[in-house]
């Protein structure tokens, strides 16, 4: 419960008390635990209130912790070169490296500020780009399934996206020549922070390493008319996953299953729901699906779109080349994608 026992301490990117005293000072004993404010309980591996980033600056790409004002971003990786370089590595030793983290901040931030970046000096790219997994989850959100006159799904509905898939929050999006029916969907995503299989409920949360906004585009000629029936090509064209712009960790976030969660499409409001219309949550999420798939660092996961989506509209309302899309989920942040 050591994440509790951080929280009871107050500790903050602010601060600029070493670990190893805070450590010594509040103690890793039950005695430190501190109920969280979610509905179900949970345990937790160590965490701390952080949004992690993958950044561009002078060609070279590093992971970076975005502070809170949200205007800048700490180098971590150049305050401490044992720190790895690429978000998968870094989540791969998620319980050191986030320690890690956390002191790299404390250490820029008391250290002249020679580290840290505004975001107009660096190019902000997809927090990760290369997971072995993306697995996302299709009709999840109650009001979605009514907009299509359809039952709650008593299980989670599965499929996949390659990770060739991902691009950047502010990346282009391909309109591939091969669809006509181009869709959006806002997404929240999380990360998954260590092997598991069969992992319990209660368990969930120490396998988290946080929380990010995700576009599921989707080319739905392909998803519901043609390749047999199957989704897969119909949602993992190159660019059809941007995601970020950070990956916000667990204790950030003050309730996953109660953030507002919108997309708009060039300013106009297309999806505008909240997560607590999720059919499966977290919990029940990586506990199903861990059933069947073992879990690895790194891995994501999109829990499912809102109502709103192009494909049940009348007429169907379909992206074109040059539109710009922004998906975006409350204390997460929000991505920006123009059509190409």
């Amino acid at each position: 419960m050591l994440l509790f026992a951080f929280r009871r301490a107050g500790l903050s990117l602010l601060q600029r008390e070493p670990i190893s005293n805070i450590l010594k000072r509040i103690g890793t004993r039950s005695d430190n635990y501190r109920a969280p404010s979610w509905p179900r309980p949970y345990t937790c591996a160590v965490s701390m209130a952080l949004r992690l980033v993958q950044f561009e600056q002078a060609g070279r790409r590093r992971v970076g912790v975005q502070l809170e004002n949200a205007g800048s971003v700490v180098d971590i990786t150049a305050v401490n070169p044992a720190i790895p370089t690429d978000m998968k590595s870094f989540i791969e030793d998620w319980d050191t490296n986030i320690l890690l983290a956390q002191s790299a901040v404390q250490g820029a931030l008391s250290g002249g500020r020679s580290h840290v970046y505004p975001l107009g000096e660096i190019t902000l790219k997809a927090p990760i780009h290369n997971p072995q997994k993306i697995i996302c989850i299709g009709m999840n959100y109650v009001d979605h399934c009514t907009e299509q006159g359809i039952p709650v799904p008593k299980e989670p509905v599965l499929f996949s996206k390659f990770p060739s898939a991902i691009t950047d929050p502010n990346g282009t999006v391909v309109h591939p020549m091969e669809t006509e029916c181009l869709d959006f969907e806002v997404e929240l995503a999380f990360v998954i922070s260590k092997r598991g299989k069969y992992i319990k409920e209660g368990d969930v949360m120490g396998y988290v390493a946080g929380y990010t906004v995700a576009h599921d585009v989707s080319a739905r000629d392909w998803q519901m008319h043609k390749n047999g029936g199957q989704w897969l090509i119909g949602k993992t064209f190159d660019t059809f996953c941007p995601i970020g712009p950070a990956i916000v960790t667990v204790p950030s976030i003050s309730d996953p299953h109660n953030l507002g969660i919108r997309c708009r499409l060039n300013g106009r409001l297309v999806q505008n729901s909240n997560t607590s219309q999720l059919v499966h949550k977290t919990e029940d999420l990586v506990s199903y699906i861990s059933r069947f798939i073992t879990l690895e660092p790194g891995d994501v996961v999109l829990t499912g779109t809102p109502p709103g989506v192009g494909c049940f509209r009348k007429p169907p309302l379909w992206l074109k080349r040059g539109d710009v899309v922004e998906c975006e989920v409350d204390e997460i942040g929000t991505i920006t994608n123009v059509i190409q």
